[in-house]
């Protein structure tokens, strides 16, 4: 299964695009750019919410909230990027002496409070146990005021070095309204050609010995629906489970991560393919269309980004990879968003399940405070120029390794 949208090299641009003199992306002052999957997308060219877009031609970032239309940016220049270090690095205050300020925190506001959230849960478990329901995932949204002079590099900067995942993204795309830093460890949807991958993750713990029977069984319920799902749109007998309930590490916690795949039928594309699975079901819930509505009536705001996809797709060779939008940032209204969740069976322990959407978030909200403190005393252009860049670290971006 391809990782890497050009083929074979390294680069991508569409014959005949202009090769600036300069540097690409965020160090260059351009205002629309993306860094998906290790990939710096820069040149934009196209912005649509078509999904049949990406079974044209061309080389596309797809940003799909959960519950809003689509984004799908179209790019002429397509490089490995440099390592954060370098796109994203500035030299960090010194903090401590006599003159430095405290840092800053955040106030974060959430849309359930922790007796709200599990009310919910409780009201959710008492539906398992009638029937209604096999699972649900419960979400909340964090929510804080942007403060003056925040910059999301120096965001990205401190999510990719506090939390690497390995299907991070970083999207600046003005044009379209989207600002966005990613620090996914789940992979939606990978394509090549007629071959599609999903990898749900379900069940979550500080440690891999607390792992238990409930994240187990929230585990085969997801893969059971992400196989009904695939179904719909592979060739009968194709899908398959590969791999089912392994454990993956992940900057302070473990999860349990499970393989679908299959083969598409002839004459699908992405806009079916996503028609068929989305949203996915590791964030949805089992049934997905009950599960759909008791999500709209027990969260008390739209999960907006959160919960969705985001990824790269090469429509000329049909492949492409796309990650479930957990652990994002993203900005709107002047306020910072963040999600946070936890799939709800009749095993859960509602006060553990308010306990593991904070674990979730834990390390996301301290880079947040980080790069906000950061911004508040060097008010600066954060960014090294090229001759002064630190060592790369491409562990940040696991996906561009080799």
């Amino acid at each position: 299964m391809t990782r890497r949208p050009p083929s074979p090299g390294l680069e991508y641009r569409r014959p005949g695009y202009p090769r600036p003199p300069g540097p690409s992306g965020p160090e260059s002052g351009q205002s629309d750019w993306a860094v998906v999957g290790g990939w710096l997308f820069t040149g934009l060219e196209e912005l649509t919410s078509d999904l049949a877009a990406l079974d044209s031609t061309g080389i596309w970032v797809v940003v799909i909230p959960f519950d809003s239309p689509p984004t799908c940016a179209r790019f002429a220049v397509v490089e490995a990027a440099p390592a954060p270090a370098a796109l994203f690095w500035a030299p960090a205050p010194q903090r401590g002496g006599p003159t430095a300020s405290p840092p800053i925190r955040l106030t974060w506001s959430s849309s359930l409070s922790r007796l709200q959230y599990i009310g919910a849960a409780q009201e959710l478990r008492q539906a398992i146990a009638a029937g209604d329901y096999y699972q649900v995932n419960l979400c909340r949204r964090l929510s804080a005021a942007l403060p003056p002079h925040f910059a999301l590099t120096t965001l990205a900067k401190y999510v990719t070095a506090i939390n690497p995942a390995p299907h991070a993204a970083v999207v600046e795309l003005p044009a379209a309204g989207l600002h966005v830093v990613c620090a996914s460890p789940e992979r939606f949807l990978a394509r090549d050609g007629d071959v599609v991958m999903s990898e749900p993750i379900k069940g979550t713990a500080s440690t891999a010995s607390q792992l238990g029977p409930k994240d187990t069984a929230e585990n085969v319920m997801i893969v059971d629906l992400m196989r009904n799902d695939l179904g719909r749109v592979c060739q009968y007998g194709s899908v398959t489970v590969p791999s089912l309930c392994r454990v993956e590490s992940h900057p302070g916690l473990v999860h349990l991560v499970s393989t679908v795949a299959g083969r598409l039928r002839s004459g699908a594309g992405w806009a079916d393919l996503l028609a068929a699975t989305f949203p996915p079901g590791s964030v949805t819930g089992a049934p997905k269309v009950a599960a759909l509505k008791s999500i709209a009536r027990l969260e008390s705001v739209p999960r907006g980004l959160y919960c969705g996809a985001i990824g790269w797709v090469d429509a000329d060779r049909r492949c492409g990879d796309l990650n479930v939008a957990i652990r994002t940032f993203w900005t709107d209204g002047g306020r910072l968003h963040l999600g946070t969740g936890a799939g709800i069976t009749w095993g859960s322990d509602p006060e553990a399940e308010w306990l593991e959407t904070e674990l979730k978030v834990a390390r996301l909200m301290e880079a947040a405070d980080q790069g906000v403190s950061e911004c508040h005393e060097d008010r600066s252009d954060f960014r090294r120029p090229a001759s002064a860049r630190g060592p790369g670290l491409d562990q940040w971006f696991p996906e561009n390794r080799g």
